[in-house]
């Protein structure tokens, strides 16, 4: 890798982003993207595009970008990403998480793998094709968002709704957690998203009688909330192989050579290892209580106790899974959503996959691409309701030694140098074909 290549300037985006702070605790509690953004519009700009910063709220920025291509009747294609990452705790990791450090043939910080490596990527090529006069068929359309590590509302779901002429023609797009390397038994399997599991988060409330904490309380909402949410944590959801999970383990078994057992999943994927982890978490949907709040003082039982779960439902699921719900909630407790949104799914034998797939070959013989569906959510829900599929497709070749599925909103988060410029590799080859 020299220098000036798009795998050397990936890499230097990517520890330029991660040094502009953009942690987003959710609730209102974000540090503005704006400074992020304001640095993508500048690379885009010094390249040729013409980026417009757009702004959801004070400081909560967003950068979109048309390209045009070399044929107008050829259907523009989009590639999203967002500039927000989690919190990190200092403590916790061995290099400063907002430093951008290079170190033992890695980019380190929070945002190198969710999401600034991808980013960088995206930047790094687009810019050496602008620079070599090199386009896509159809208009290139870019969006770097805000706030997708919340619901999105300013990111994502506004520019959807208020700036949805930058996405005109639009059908499909590519975005995150797709396109990596997994080794397993010999072989290298390319996971590439086709779906993910619908977001259902809820704000549970219990609604009793107020009174001295000394006194009998037949209504106590801190016991009815606290009930509902322990038959919530205890459900065992019923296994649901869903067209996606299929395409998953049949890819797997002709990949590894092996069969796997739909009858005993659970035990499969603790067999398959890292493999396995690719299904683990969308063979059900899932209920997790994340909040407990109730009362101000030790000796007064309050009127009501609220709860928060994060659920996630596989797709066609929705009303399975929102019965159960109910059912588990009892009479005495009820729901409101604070997210809602249904689960996407893409086309695993269309040409777009075939040709992320084709990209991924080209760079790596050995590339075993299978679709799969991700247990969590990206922005790729909000663009689904303005009719545009994405593919989860972020291509990395990665040593067997680096647990990237662990390092998403986890500690010590990397990108390997050497990844980000195969990536870079395969992008370019992909855009060749748009």
């Amino acid at each position: 890798m020299t220098e000036d290549d798009a795998g050397g300037a990936a890499a230097r985006i990517c520890a330029d982003l991660i040094r502009i702070d953009t942690t987003n605790r959710g609730e209102g509690d974000a540090r503005p993207e704006r400074p992020a953004a304001e640095h993508v519009a500048g690379l885009l700009d010094g390249a040729g595009a013409e980026p417009v910063v757009v702004e959801s709220a004070p400081g909560r920025a967003s950068v979109l970008a048309r390209i045009p291509g070399t044929d107008p009747s050829a259907p523009p294609f989009l590639i999203h990403g967002h500039l927000d990452v989690v919190p990190a705790d200092a403590a916790e990791w061995t290099v400063p998480p907002f430093a951008g450090e290079v170190r033992d043939g890695c980019v380190w910080g929070r945002g190198a793998v969710d999401m600034k490596g991808s980013l960088a990527m995206t930047l790094a090529v687009v810019a050496r094709r602008l620079r070599e006069g090199r386009r896509t068929r159809g208009d290139l359309v870019l969006a770097f968002l805000a706030d997708e590590e919340c619901t999105g509302e300013y990111g994502s779901r506004h520019v959807a709704r208020e700036h949805r002429g930058f996405f005109t023609g639009c059908t499909e797009a590519i975005s995150e957690s797709g396109g990596f390397s997994v080794e397993a038994g010999g072989a290298r399997v390319y996971p590439i998203a086709t779906g993910e599991r619908g977001t259902a988060w809820m704000r549970l409330t219990a609604r009793g009688t107020a009174g001295h904490g000394s006194k009998p309380a037949p209504e106590n909402a801190v016991a009815e909330i606290a009930h509902a949410v322990s038959r919530i944590a205890a459900h065992p959801w019923p296994v649901r192989i869903t067209p996606g999970v299929r395409a998953l383990l049949d890819g797997l078994a002709d990949a590894l050579g092996t069969t796997i057992d739909h009858d005993r999943l659970d035990a499969e994927a603790a067999r398959l290892g890292d493999v396995g982890r690719l299904f683990a978490g969308t063979v059900r949907n899932s209920a997790n209580p994340t909040r407990l709040d109730a009362g101000y003082k030790v000796n007064v039982v309050p009127g009501a106790a609220t709860a928060h779960v994060d659920g996630r439902y596989l797709p066609g699921t929705g009303d399975e899974f929102l019965a159960t719900i109910d059912r588990l909630l009892g009479p005495r407790v009820t729901r409101e959503f604070v997210n809602f949104e249904e689960a996407p799914a893409a086309d695993p034998a269309g040409p777009t996959f075939a040709a992320l797939a084709g990209a991924l070959r080209a760079e790596d013989p050995l590339a075993r691409p299978v679709p799969y569906v991700m247990s969590g959510g990206t922005d790729a829900k909000s663009f689904h309701r303005i009719g545009i599929t994405s593919y989860g497709f972020a291509p990395l070749r990665l040593g067997p030694g680096l647990d990237y599925l662990g390092m998403f909103h986890g500690v010590d988060e990397r990108v390997p140098l050497d990844g980000l410029a195969f990536g870079t590799r395969v992008l370019d080859r992909f855009l060749d074909t748009r």
